[in-house]
C-alpha cells in the first residue's frame, strides 16, 4: 500500500528501464489506477463501518445486507456426534461426514464434486441430490434405526435472506450461476424436492452461509473465534454481533447472533472503492451488472478477467 503523500512509491516498481517511453507511460497510467493510498483506505473503512450500521438498522439495497443468520449459540468444543454436511461453493460441492470428538477435535470423511457448467446454468438441485446419493452409497450411510432420513447441515455460499435456521430465500445468484426459477425461493425446499425426486433419504435441518460455516468450524476448535472470512471463488464474511445493535431484528434482543455481511455487495454505488477501467469493463459484461462489485474486484472468479482486461489495454497502446 502506498503512503498517502507518496503515490510515486507505488508506481516506481512498474517502471521498466529497458522498455520504451511509450510502454512506461502506459504502465504508469495503469499503476496510478490501481494505487491505493492511506487516505483512500481510511475513506473506505469509514464508509464500510457506516454501511454496516445502516444495514443492521434496516434492509436497504444501497447498504451492506447484514443478514441475521438465526445462529445464536457458540460452539464449546465439547459437542459430540456424527453428522452429514453439504458445502456448496462457487466451484465445488463437498459432501462430508463429520464426527465431533468432544475435545475440540473432529474427523472428516469427504468427497468433492466439481460443479458442471450445466449444473450452474440449469440443473443445480438435481446435481446436488445425485452427488449426495453417490456419497451415501459409496460410504454405506443409512438413516439411524427408527428414522426415515439422515439429518444434514447445508452450507450455501450464495446470498439468502434467512427466515429460520432451516429456511432461506435466494436473493440473487453470483459466481457465474444462473439457475432459473430459484431466486426468491427457499433453497432448502428446492434441495429437499430434489432429494425426494432422486429418492435420497436426507433431510436438511440447518442452512448457513459458507462464512458462517467457517466461523462455527473454527469456533469448535478455537471457541474465541469472532469472525469467518472467505477468499475464494467469491468473498464474504460473518461475525458475532450483540443483538441489541441489530435494529431490524424483531425477536429477543438479548444475547448475540452471527451476522452474514454479504460484503461482496459493498459499494455497489461505486463511490469509494478504487474502480479502474478494467473493473468497470468486467462489471458491464457480467451477468449481474452493478451488483457484487467489491467481490468482482478481489475474488478468484474475476481476477483473471481483470488482468486480461489490463493486458488488452497495454496491447491497445502500441
Amino acid at each position: 500500500m502506498a503512503d498517502t503523500n507518496d503515490i510515486q512509491a507505488f508506481i516506481q516498481p512498474y517502471h521498466i528501464p529497458e522498455a520504451s517511453d511509450e510502454l512506461n507511460a502506459s504502465l504508469k497510467t495503469m499503476a496510478e489506477g490501481f494505487a491505493v493510498t492511506d487516505g483512500m483506505i481510511r475513506k473506505i473503512i469509514t464508509e464500510f463501518h457506516r454501511s454496516m450500521k445502516q444495514g443492521l438498522a434496516g434492509d436497504d439495497q444501497n447498504e451492506l445486507p447484514m443478514i441475521p443468520t438465526f445462529v445464536n449459540r457458540r460452539p464449546t468444543g465439547r459437542e459430540t456426534g456424527s453428522f452429514l454436511a453439504l458445502d456448496l461453493g462457487g466451484t465445488n460441492l463437498r459432501v462430508c461426514q463429520v464426527t465431533l470428538n468432544g475435545d475440540t477435535t473432529y474427523e472428516l470423511v469427504q468427497q468433492k464434486f466439481t460443479i458442471t457448467l450445466e449444473a450452474k446454468a440449469s440443473r443445480l438441485w438435481d446435481f446436488v441430490a445425485e452427488c449426495v446419493g453417490v456419497f451415501l452409497e459409496e460410504h454405506d450411510l443409512k438413516p439411524d434405526p427408527g428414522r426415515r432420513t439422515i439429518p444434514c447441515g447445508f452450507t450455501f455460499s450464495f446470498p439468502i435472506f434467512q427466515t429460520g435456521i432451516a429456511s432461506g430465500n435466494l436473493s440473487m445468484w453470483n459466481k457465474g450461476f444462473t439457475v432459473p426459477n430459484s431466486v426468491g425461493r427457499d433453497v432448502v425446499n428446492l434441495t429437499q424436492s430434489a432429494f425426494q425426486r432422486h429418492h435420497v433419504p436426507v433431510e436438511v435441518v440447518a442452512v448457513v452461509n459458507d462464512t458462517v460455516g467457517t466461523l462455527m468450524t473454527s469456533g469448535y476448535s478455537y471457541p474465541d473465534t469472532q469472525m469467518g472470512i472467505i477468499f475464494g471463488t467469491g468473498t464474504n464474511a460473518a461475525y458475532w454481533e450483540d443483538l441489541k445493535n441489530v435494529g431490524k431484528w424483531e425477536g429477543d434482543k438479548g444475547g448475540e447472533m452471527v451476522i452474514n455481511l454479504e460484503w461482496g455487495a459493498f459499494d455497489n454505488a461505486t463511490t469509494v472503492l478504487p474502480f479502474t477501467m478494467h473493473d468497470n469493463k468486467l462489471n458491464r459484461k457480467s451477468s449481474n451488472h452493478g451488483l457484487q462489485v467489491y467481490e468482482k474486484m478481489i475474488s478468484g472468479l474475476f481476477l483473471g478477467e481483470v488482468v486480461r482486461n489490463a493486458l488488452l489495454y497495454l496491447v491497445d497502446q502500441r
